[in-house]
């Protein structure tokens, strides 16, 4: 008998009925255990274990040669313990959704304890999902890294609906890093009329940045009735676009850039006004001359403190030229089915008139657009699929 069953029947005797069986609601997870690639796996890994517990018993070997190997066993351990702990949790999922389908609609106390264990054993099998994907495939280099995110609005007849738009991506990513408890530094943001967004940069730090929002990087698409500026006086639907960029933040080691490469401009900030604003070369330009390369600040008071983000993003934007150099030479399937996340690629598109987001890559759709754009659950489920869908294929290269 399932643990959770246990602590279900200790705190109360509850009066079944025998008719019927419901299906669990974890199709999901059961699905990915199922996955050839996981199987595979895990089947290596058992077999890792069982040839590595006999060598290690067998006598005599080199202490070099006895560390690999135990370091060997722990990691395929850890996979085995990660994943018959899904099972275990999924079986006693499935146990108590059919005592829930199987309890008498008369039995409130019953049907609310074993709700509540569900809701309970549910978010464990997610959890469990995640760690045991985390435990198959392994981080990659730059999963922990920060990250530099730029966002432009699009240029098309109705401009307006691009500036408007490309605000609204910036809040949700905004409110993502909230979501998440991530650092949100403005690098730089140009507004635009009606409360719109030219251009934007920020740096975002925390746990695993890069790993969440590496696939965000694209043309985001809008299709909507323009709710203020010239183009709402159509009242018809516009299309517009806001392009994304995701720069994973360099070490000191990964880049060196010369001094003599370098020439930096000041010029006064460009605003609507007020204190500060055209009265100071403040604003910092830099240029990378050997690539042409740009990046300015004009967001802080301090020249200083603007010529030091100015370089931050001109070491960001040349690491992602240095890395898709890398990448375009080591060209794999796994980018053709995921998505190469360059960023002409055109990602998702947000259908107010549908309440509708859709993303190209997976097909995938989510309703309530205005609660996607929050920047909260709805866009870390997403994610979600998007990085279990690279994990499955990398894992797939390496079974």
């Amino acid at each position: 008998m399932s643990a959770a069953l246990m602590r279900i029947l200790r705190r109360v005797s509850p009066r079944l009925q025998t008719v019927r069986i419901c299906r669990s609601n974890s199709h999901k997870t059961e699905d990915f255990l199922k996955n050839e690639a996981v199987e595979r796996r895990v089947r290596r890994a058992m077999d890792e274990q069982k040839s590595i517990t006999a060598r290690l018993e067998r006598g005599q070997m080199p202490e070099t040669d006895r560390r690999a190997l135990n370091q060997t066993l722990v990691e395929a351990s850890r996979v085995i313990n990660a994943f018959e702990k899904t099972q275990l949790a999924l079986r006693e999922l499935a146990e108590i959704q059919t005592l829930i389908c199987n309890t008498s609609a008369e039995d409130q106390q019953m049907l609310e304890l074993l709700r509540e264990e569900h809701g309970e054993l549910s978010r464990r099998v997610k959890q469990l999902h995640t760690e045991l994907m985390e435990t198959l495939a392994p981080a990659e280099d730059l999963d922990h890294r920060s990250v530099v995110l730029e966002l432009a609005s699009g240029r098309t007849t109705g401009g307006d609906v691009c500036q408007q738009f490309t605000r609204e991506i910036f809040d949700m990513y905004q409110g993502f890093a909230c979501y998440k408890h991530w650092d949100f530094e403005l690098c730089n943001y140009t507004p635009a009329d009606y409360g719109g967004l030219h251009h934007a940069a920020v740096r975002i730090s925390g746990d695993s940045v890069f790993r969440w929002l590496r696939f965000e990087g694209g043309t985001h698409r809008v299709q909507r009735i323009p709710e203020v500026g010239l183009s709402s006086r159509m009242q018809r639907i516009h299309t517009g676009t806001a392009t994304v960029i995701v720069l994973p933040q360099p070490r000191e080691v990964d880049i060196h850039i010369a001094a003599k490469d370098l020439r930096i401009d000041t010029f006064r900030s460009r605003g609507a006004g007020g204190q500060s604003v055209n009265t100071t070369d403040s604003a910092v330009r830099v240029v990378h001359l050997p690539t042409g390369t740009v990046a300015e600040c004009q967001q802080f008071r301090s020249q200083l403190k603007n010529r030091d983000t100015a370089l931050r993003v001109l070491r960001a934007r040349l690491y992602q030229c240095i890395m898709g150099q890398q990448r375009e030479q080591t060209h794999s399937a796994r980018r053709q089915q995921v998505g190469s996340r360059c960023q002409s690629d055109r990602i998702r598109t947000y259908n107010f008139s549908q309440d509708r987001v859709t993303d190209h890559r997976i097909g995938h759709v989510t309703r309530d657009i205005k609660g996607f754009l929050r920047g909260g659950e709805d866009l870390e489920d997403l994610i979600r699929i998007l990085q279990e869908k690279h994990d499955l294929l990398k894992l797939d290269d390496i079974s």
